[in-house]
């Protein structure tokens, strides 16, 4: 771990709560397929039962792309080798910020269920992904992020 742990909840003016003391991040990854990599989110999570991309609070000093990365490998199995970054879009609140890392997978990989963060995971076409019951904050960015893949 590159400093303290950012698994912490951090509440905004309004009483919004959201995960990581530093920020968070998620890696959208994106098949030679033209699919992306979807996490159907444990019930106990926030926003629990929905979908979005595997991701989590980022650790003291770790960039968003390292977080995004070691949290895509220990929630989905996802190989930081067969992974290539394409861009990344920021959602800043000022007292809170969410990254999400697009990047392109090299082969289309099996992904692993590894921790009890996950229901599922599942590889889904772009132009499908509205079809699934989207994390809140994904489904508002989703189209715009469509656009760019």
């Amino acid at each position: 771990m590159s400093g303290a742990s950012g698994d912490e909840w951090v509440v905004g003016p309004d009483g919004s709560k959201y995960w990581g003391r530093f920020g968070a991040a998620g890696l959208l990854v994106v098949s030679p397929q033209r699919e992306v990599l979807l996490q159907h989110r444990a019930l106990w999570s926030h926003f629990g039962g929905t979908w979005g991309m595997p991701g989590g609070a980022r650790h003291e000093h770790e960039s968003a792309v390292e977080a995004a990365v070691r949290e895509a490998g220990e929630e989905a199995g996802v190989p930081p080798a067969l992974v290539e970054v394409r861009f990344s879009t920021v959602l800043d609140l000022g007292y809170w910020s969410y990254t999400t890392v697009v990047a392109d997978a090299a082969e289309r990989f099996a992904p692993v269920v590894s921790d009890p963060e996950s229901i599922e995971l599942r590889w889904i076409a772009i132009d499908r992904v509205t079809e699934m019951p989207l994390h809140p904050r994904f489904a508002e960015g989703w189209t715009a992020l469509a656009e760019r893949l």
